[in-house]
C-alpha cells in the first residue's frame, strides 16, 4: 500500500455535500406556527440545508406531512410549497 496515499488525499480539500431527506418530525417543528425557540437550532439547520438544495423529500414523507393539514385550503397552499423539493 502506498503510505502517501493518505497524504495526498489531506493536502486536497474538496466539498462533498450529500442529499438530505428530512423526517417528518422536523418537517412538523419547522411547519408549526409557534415553533418552542428550544427547537429554533433544529429548524436554523433545516433552512440552511434547503436554502443549499440540499434537501429532498420522499412522496411518503410528502404524504404523511399533509396528512396533518386541516383545511382545505392549508392543504393546496402546503402541496404548492412541497412541489419546490424533489423526490
Amino acid at each position: 500500500m502506498n503510505s502517501s496515499v493518505p497524504t495526498a488525499l489531506n493536502s486536497v480539500s474538496f466539498l462533498f455535500e450529500m442529499t438530505i431527506i428530512v423526517d417528518t418530525a422536523i418537517w412538523s417543528l419547522a411547519l408549526r406556527r409557534n415553533s418552542p425557540e428550544m427547537n429554533s437550532a433544529v429548524v436554523n439547520q433545516l433552512r440552511s440545508l434547503i436554502a443549499n438544495g440540499r434537501v429532498i423529500m420522499l412522496g411518503s414523507l410528502r404524504q404523511e406531512i399533509l396528512s396533518g393539514v386541516r383545511t382545505s385550503e392549508q392543504f393546496d397552499r402546503l402541496r404548492n410549497t412541497l412541489h419546490a423539493f424533489p423526490d
